[in-house]
Order: structure tokens, then sequence, then C-alpha cells
């Protein structure tokens, strides 16, 4: 197969199925239809339980016995989780938070 036409169909197809997950609780909830309990539930609980999930792999391979013992890692993470909870704004704790990691890893 051609690698352009290779290349376009999948660009099509991630295309498409980007728009339909974005169109989808609109064809499912449009209209006067009630969300229901169990889809707010999830929507409240789901975040912080993926950002938890998040910090807990980017920990996985820090060794906390040897080295800087993940001093870096942990002061990121308090970083974040203190501008997150100050300023309510996504973009300034984790861009901050990334920022200052960097700047301690290369220390």
């Amino acid at each position: 197969m051609n690698e352009y036409v290779r290349l376009v169909l999948v660009i099509g197809v991630c295309a498409v199925c980007t728009m339909l997950t974005r169109a989808l609780p609109f064809m499912i909830f449009g209209g006067n239809r009630q969300v229901p309990k169990v889809v707010t539930y999830l929507g409240k609980v789901l975040p912080p339980t993926i950002i938890a999930t998040l910090v807990i792999f980017c920990l996985r391979n820090v060794d906390f016995l040897s080295g800087s013992h993940g001093i870096a890692e942990i002061i990121g993470i308090l970083t974040a989780g203190i501008l997150h909870a100050l300023f309510k704004n996504s973009f300034i704790s984790i861009g901050a938070a990334t920022v200052l990691y960097m700047v301690l890893i290369r220390i």
C-alpha cells in the first residue's frame, strides 16, 4: 500500500473516532434527557482517580533507597498539589511543578 494512502487513512480514522467520541454524549444525552446519576458520579470521581494512578505510575521506577531518594519527584508532586489547591488551575500547577522538577533533576 502506498505510504501516503496509508497516512491519509490513519488520519481519517483518527478524525472520525475523535468526532464520534465528542458527539456521542450529545447524541445519547441530548435534548431534555436527564444525565444519569451514575454518569454524574463518575464525572466527579474519575479525574482524581486518574491523577492518583498517573502519580503512582510516574513513581514506579523511583528508587527511594539510593541516589537522591526521590526528593525531586516528591517536591514536584507536592508543588503541583499545593499550587492546584491554591489556584485551581491545572496549567499553572502542572507547568510550574514540571519546570521545578526539571530544574531539580539537573542540580
